[in-house]
């Protein structure tokens, strides 16, 4: 998905601009501050083989949705419910290599941070912007998660060979929660378009949301290889390989991008553990 997608098709964006006009949204200009430099920490971990779409790879919704739908909303595990952050975002709150334990081949994941600016979904469907083109607004905290020390010369947070990307996280926060919102909800309305793409090409599924509080939302969405696709949509009753995902806690936003080819229930854990963690 990120780190130079096949040029693909840009589909027509007249339904995601209807929509945001309908939300009423405006974007700002964008100031950056300069990034500091990147740097690696090695981690172990263990798990299943690193792997997804690849480049130029499309996400589409179910068959006869045009835009994201919601499944019925989750609530965490637990005793108590988390409450929505209110403070700057800080590397913490990024996720870590110990969230893909479980499914990620053994080996080392790479961690490389960067603040600034930047592409978030880097496909053509999603119209190949920066997080600063699409909002406006300050700088946000970019991390990226792979299995190999080589790096994109252009950004660290991006793997020189795309099949050792296992996953990439961008987060800022915004001035009020309510803002937040408006923000996430406009990161997600980028990537409808990817839920509608010619057969063979490949798509994202049905949006899935998760509720852990009244403030502490995400709406993810698996992505499917192109050989899946034969009708222009998601297959139903198919297994996601990764996704990419909107998060919201509080005065925090976010983008996690799944390039491991994590299946259903595997990526509704890492989009929680990401969550919880925002």
């Amino acid at each position: 998905m990120n780190g130079g997608p096949a040029v693909v098709r840009r589909r027509s964006a007249v339904a995601a601009l209807v929509a945001a006009a309908a939300l009423g949204l405006a974007t700002g200009r964008f100031v950056l501050p300069p990034p500091p430099g990147a740097t690696a920490h090695p981690v172990t971990r263990a798990g299943a083989a690193v792997g997804g779409p690849p480049p130029g790879a499309s996400v589409l919704p179910t068959p006869g949705a045009s835009g994201p739908t919601s499944a019925p909303t989750s609530s965490a595990s637990g005793s108590a419910s988390p409450t929505g952050a209110t403070g700057p975002v800080t590397t913490a709150n990024l996720l870590g290599p110990a969230a893909f334990g479980p499914d990620v081949g053994t080996g080392r994941i790479h961690v490389t941070d960067r603040y600034g600016d930047g592409a978030y979904a880097n496909s053509a469907c999603s119209g190949e912007k920066t997080l600063g083109q699409t909002l406006g607004g300050p700088g946000a905290h970019f991390r990226g998660l792979m299995t190999s020390p080589r790096t994109d010369p252009s950004d660290p947070t991006l793997a020189a060979d795309i099949v050792t990307q296992v996953a990439r996280e961008v987060a800022a926060e915004a001035t009020s929660p309510s803002l937040a919102q408006n923000y996430a909800e406009r990161l997600l309305l980028e990537e409808v378009p990817c839920q509608e793409m010619p057969p063979g090409h490949w798509v994202y599924g049905r949006t899935t949301r998760l509720q852990l509080a009244p403030d502490v939302t995400a709406s993810w969405m698996g992505a499917y290889e192109g050989t899946l696709n034969t009708t222009g949509t998601a297959p139903e009753g198919r297994e996601p390989c990764g996704g990419i995902a909107v998060l919201r806690s509080g005065k925090h936003y976010g983008v996690l991008e799944v390039h491991a080819c994590l299946g259903t229930a595997a990526m509704d854990r890492v989009v929680r553990t990401a969550l919880s963690q925002l």
